[in-house]
């Protein structure tokens, strides 16, 4: 189903495919996807209706896509599905997938078992959740969900300042308090029930994105349902691929996903630290003529002196180094940002080499 522009056949570029999710994602190209958000059949294994203490029937998971005949095909199936998201996505992709205690923990040993590293595990815990009815459990009031790398020593994006952003300059917490999806978010039929009995909220998937992938990513969702994933990457200026099963409830997101409105451009952008930035050697300082072989640099208060050489090293009681190592050679230390360590001299004062990195920045980006 077109929901907007792609790349060509072989890679359906903000299209929702309707089909099983594994037979689907072999036709991507491999190394392929950013970021793959994952919301699996539970295996609730409801055996008899939920009712109320009015005898009112609770709307819950019931459906036939929800159901397997033992954890063996409910494990054989993960697998499956699994193993086709590691195919797709590129080595410095990322992936997540939500659950609840029904199927989080064995999806999570599948994940461990396929090379995914876990990074985290994030804990949506809902501020309004359904009751417990029958009142021999404690009320389910929260959600799973694993974030994995690719492995042990993969790069992956995490929008650390971002998340910082958006907590008041505090660092994100891997408990998120936020809403079930309801009121006007909520898909309905003409008849009042559910058009998706998960549907999960933009909030959810908004927080998700944001996190970890960029604009312009490709987000690979191989049970989008109602489409939550689609209309969240939509809006934060990501691409993505979509795969449902259910003719109803890929019509349903396909309707969903064009009525969603893009963010423009300068909305898009987010929060980024120093270790956003490009990185800069000291060396490309003196390439580039903004401190000269033999300058001199001295700490914040003067008590040493450096030499800088035509290859970027610096000179200071006795040894040679980088700006990191001298700093922490002249201090008897273990380590130094050189950085804000080694200060030069302009119009009078000291000031941190760090602004001039600032400055060389500026001029390799032209």
């Amino acid at each position: 189903m077109d929901v907007g522009d792609d790349t060509g056949a072989a890679f359906p570029l903000n299209k929702i495919l309707v089909g099983d999710c594994v037979e689907e994602i072999a036709r991507l190209p491999q190394a392929s996807v950013d970021l793959v958000f994952a919301d699996p059949p539970y295996n609730l294994q409801l055996n008899s209706e939920l009712l109320r203490p009015d005898n009112s029937r609770v709307d819950g998971v019931d459906d036939d896509w929800d159901k397997f005949a033992s954890f063996g095909d409910y494990d054989g199936f993960t697998h499956a599905w699994l193993s086709a998201c590691r195919g797709a996505l590129k080595p410095e992709g990322s992936l997540w997938v939500i659950g609840s205690y029904h199927n989080i923990f064995r999806v999570g040993a599948i994940m461990q078992d396929l090379g995914f590293w876990v990074l985290n595990d994030v804990i949506w815990r809902k501020t309004n959740p359904m009751p417990n009815f029958r009142g021999r459990r404690f009320t389910n009031a929260h959600e799973t969900m694993i974030w994995a790398s690719m492995g042990p020593k993969a790069r992956y994006t995490f929008n650390y300042d971002a998340m910082k952003a958006l907590n008041e300059d505090l660092q994100m917490r891997s408990d998120w308090l936020l809403p079930i999806c309801s009121g006007g978010e909520r898909l309905k039929e003409a008849s009042g029930r559910k058009t998706h009995p998960t549907q999960k909220p933009e909030a959810l998937l908004h927080r998700v994105l944001l996190a970890s992938s960029n604009v312009g990513d490709v987000v690979l969702d191989p049970f989008l349902g109602s489409g939550t994933t689609a209309v969240a990457a939509k809006r934060l200026g990501r691409n993505f691929i979509g795969i449902e099963r259910e003719q109803a409830y890929a019509e349903a997101a396909t309707a969903r996903v064009r009525s969603a409105q893009p963010l423009d451009a300068d909305t898009l952008a987010v929060a980024k630290g120093k270790r956003g930035e490009q990185r800069v050697p000291f060396g490309a300082l003196v390439e580039l003529g903004l401190i000269s072989p033999g300058a001199a640099l001295y700490d914040p208060a003067a008590r040493h002196e450096a030499r800088v050489r035509a290859d970027g090293s610096i000179f200071c009681a006795g040894a040679t180094g980088s700006i990191h190592k001298i700093g922490a050679h002249v201090q008897g230390t273990a380590a130094c940002n050189g950085w804000t360590f080694w200060h030069y001299e302009a119009e009078g004062d000291l000031k941190p080499i760090d602004a001039l990195r600032d400055e060389a920045r500026r001029q390799l980006a032209n």
